[in-house]
């Protein structure tokens, strides 16, 4: 099931680290849960991972044609995903937290929330971006099936993102006033992530030197 996957200890622990990070989708699934209760921030929910979902097959399929293209693709492939989690950890280490979600959001129908929550992430060409980026560095290059490997661990991910996005909303809609972001909070985990991304970046990229 795993053959052709490498590090796979290291990838499931990046992976827990990026899906717990607070982010846009965070914000919008505690505001949605906020305004109108558990139901609707667990529709919320399910858009967003779908809208990841889409974002995955995308880059799966981009990566196949990518490949078919050239033999030392896969290799270019990973070096510029390197380069993109560097800049992506050092812009994320100097951001300012996304504020939450505002409770004055209009309420919406069940199916209104799913389609937005899908908009959310399809409508954000960074998140295909980095799947691209990231997921290869786990895949070996002598793998037979990339493209599989890749589709495995994007599931992984989006599996990982469903748990936590869940639990989130679960736990606001209990327990509402304790779960809000505060800004220090959010400045912390900025900068955590921001030195995480580069690290991992640069290490990925020492690896394929």
């Amino acid at each position: 099931m795993f053959e052709g996957i490498v590090n796979l200890p290291v990838f499931l622990a990046a992976a827990l680290a990026l899906c717990v990070a607070p982010g846009p989708d965070t914000a919008y699934i505690l505001g949605r849960t906020v305004l109108q209760g558990r139901r609707a921030g667990v529709v919320s929910v399910l858009g967003v991972v779908t809208g990841a979902a889409v974002h995955v097959l995308a880059a799966g399929l981009g990566l196949s044609a990518f490949l078919a293209a050239s033999a030392s693709a896969f290799g270019l492939v990973k070096l510029a995903g390197a380069a993109y989690l560097v800049w992506l950890g050092v812009k994320t280490f100097r951001e300012r937290p996304a504020a939450a979600a505002e409770p004055a959001l209009v309420r919406r129908t069940d199916r209104q929330l799913f389609a937005q929550g899908v908009l959310t992430d399809v409508l954000n060409p960074k998140v295909a971006v980095f799947f691209l980026a990231f997921l290869p560095h786990f895949i070996a290059p002598e793998a037979p099936h990339k493209v599989a490997c890749f589709l495995l661990l994007g599931g992984m991910v989006l599996a990982m993102g469903l748990a936590w996005d869940l639990s989130l909303a679960l736990a606001s809609a209990r327990f509402v006033r304790a779960v809000r972001l505060r800004p220090g909070l959010g400045r912390w985990s900025n900068r955590a992530m921001g030195g995480l991304l580069a690290a991992l970046g640069l290490g990925l990229a020492g690896e394929e030197l």
